[in-house]
């Protein structure tokens, strides 16, 4: 069964930061996770967060694309089998998890 992915305004705005082909290649990866979202400890492909530098993130996983240097951070809303993106961003010095636990508390 896969999940429905769903976008919010601020990842719409985050995705405009890449050229075509790495818009492309993220589309992908969030597609191929949707099969199975679920966190690695309950069988599926997600990387599940928890503290991070003092921000908790409890509750959200990530998708890494390494070569491209990205982080993906969503979240799964179980009631409806829907995945939310939180945010798209480079993976670099953590600010992916910065933005991340902004827009969770908004």
């Amino acid at each position: 069964m896969s999940y429905n992915v769903r976008y919010n305004d601020e990842v719409e705005k985050d995705l405009k930061a890449f050229n075509p082909a790495q818009k492309k290649q993220i589309k992908k990866s969030i597609e191929k996770f949707s099969e199975n979202p679920l966190p690695k400890n309950e069988g599926g492909h997600g990387n599940p967060l928890g503290n991070k530098q003092g921000r908790n993130l409890t509750g959200l996983c990530k998708i890494t694309l390494k070569k491209m240097g990205v982080r993906i951070v969503y979240k799964l809303i179980r009631t409806e089998t829907s995945m939310q993106i939180i945010v798209i961003a480079a993976r670099k010095d953590e600010e992916v998890y910065k933005i991340a636990e902004k827009r969770l508390n908004q």
